[in-house]
């Protein structure tokens, strides 16, 4: 593993006041630097997240900090983060959840799943930079 960003933590934020960012409730145990999916609502409560599994489709952003069950967190939807690979990683492609909230590259058939581009090029268990964009 190398950190190929050592001036920022696993899960921070590049630039905070350019990020759009969302306060969550977790559903499950959430770990800081996990991309996340969105769970349910319920009326009258902010939106509730866990971590994301391979190529899911309902993606909803980067931890930002660790949550046990009913914790809010801060998720950041849209920005620069610093992630964890899984497998190689050109800079510059698009990327997909991968299984337990890291990042891969993108795949057959899962154009719908993209959650944003590698800002580096990482090999397999690497942390680096991501441009995050769960927004839609």
């Amino acid at each position: 593993m190398t950190d190929l960003y050592p001036a920022l933590a696993l899960g921070d934020c590049l630039d905070e006041k350019q990020a759009e960012i969302i306060p969550c409730k977790c559903e499950s145990a959430v770990t800081k630097g996990q991309i996340v999916i969105f769970n349910t609502h319920t009326a009258g409560e902010i939106p509730s997240v866990s971590p994301a599994g391979a190529a899911a489709t309902n993606c909803f952003g980067l931890a930002l900090k660790s949550g046990a069950i009913g914790e809010i967190i801060p998720v950041m939807t849209r920005g620069i983060g610093k992630v964890t690979a899984s497998g190689a990683i050109v800079g510059g492609v698009l990327i997909v959840s991968g299984a337990a909230g890291v990042v891969v590259t993108i795949g057959v058939n899962t154009f719908e799943k993209v959650i944003g581009r590698a800002l580096q090029t990482f090999a397999d268990t690497d942390t680096g930079l991501a441009f995050i964009n769960c927004e839609g």
